[in-house]
């Protein structure tokens, strides 16, 4: 089978079946065609013997693989079928766990749409009305990449305008001991949130990475993320889906762009993007740099 612009092939999971057992008598019958011309000779012979010699391994192959049927539905839709097979010489159809055939189809037919395209799902519209933050007095001790943290706040693992993303597990929510920072960086992220919520009310919550463990300090996944003060942000999608893009083209430049700029607003030090977001600021501020592709990793200063 072959393919054309405008079709889309998937894996499809179908399940494969036994044919009805072939009475044995049919298979063994054979017919003998009269022979015409010079009698046969040694060779003749040895040819004949081998022929029919491969001719039985391939039906006894054909007890455990068979060829692919195609079915075609209409001009743009193709599934392949397997032919039917039986196992133990009982006529019911019984499934073979075996890997299954592929389907092509356009995604326009079905209604459905490509990704990259907005597709809001029901975690993009169902979302607590406000979350409870018990807020602490902390302090951030030490570098952003050499530090501790004491007295910290949690931010939530969901609110009304963000969801939290274990980079991990690569799983929603992340863990509670995973989203410790410095009151003045959760103040920020759920400000900066709200506000970017309130100017996008169509777009998708936010999905929020790391801030640093409870007490600070080396955190998994980072070099830095010790102190309270660094947070992931990843970039919104343009499929709407509360997860990280997993490539440059299903990132909202335009959302992301507004997101950052409100970060920068909210007086971020340092924000790290990916080289090929094409997201911009002050170079001094904005920094292009390896292992942003899907996230920006917004930095506040040590506060005095």
């Amino acid at each position: 089978m072959g393919w054309r612009s405008g079709e889309v092939w998937l894996d499809v999971d179908l399940q494969w079946f036994r044919e009805p057992q072939v009475p044995a008598l049919a298979a063994a019958v054979a017919v003998e065609l009269p022979r015409f011309g010079p009698a046969e000779t040694g060779l003749d012979a040895s040819r004949r013997r081998r022929f029919a010699a491969e001719s039985a391994r391939r039906r006894r192959l054909a007890t455990r693989t068979v060829p692919a049927l195609a079915l075609v539905v209409g001009s743009a839709s193709m599934l392949s079928v397997s032919a039917l097979r039986n196992r133990a010489g009982a006529h019911e159809l019984q499934p073979l766990l075996e890997d299954p055939p592929s389907l092509t189809f356009r995604a326009e037919d079905f209604g459905f749409q490509l990704p990259g395209r907005p597709t809001p799902g029901p975690s993009a519209v169902e979302r607590p009305e406000r979350a409870e933050v018990e807020w602490r007095t902390a302090a951030s001790i030490g570098l952003q990449y050499a530090g501790r943290l004491v007295d910290g706040t949690q931010l939530p693992v969901e609110g009304p305008n963000w969801v939290t993303w274990n980079p991990a597990t690569d799983s929603s929510p992340n863990l509670p001991g995973r989203l410790y920072g410095h009151e003045r960086t959760i103040r920020a992220v759920i400000s900066v949130l709200a506000g970017y919520r309130a100017a996008h009310p169509d777009a998708a919550r936010v999905v929020v990475g790391d801030v640093s463990f409870r007490h600070g300090g080396p955190m998994d996944q980072h070099v830095s993320h010790q102190n309270g003060l660094d947070v992931d942000v990843y970039y919104p999608r343009l499929d709407r889906w509360l997860r990280p893009p997993a490539a440059a083209t299903q990132i909202d430049r335009g959302l992301s762009q507004d997101l950052l700029d409100r970060f920068l607003a909210a007086g971020a030090k340092i924000v790290f993007v990916g080289y090929s977001t094409g997201l911009h600021g002050p170079s001094d501020v904005v920094v292009p740099y390896p292992n942003h592709a899907n996230h920006m990793h917004v930095r506040f200063a040590v506060p005095r």
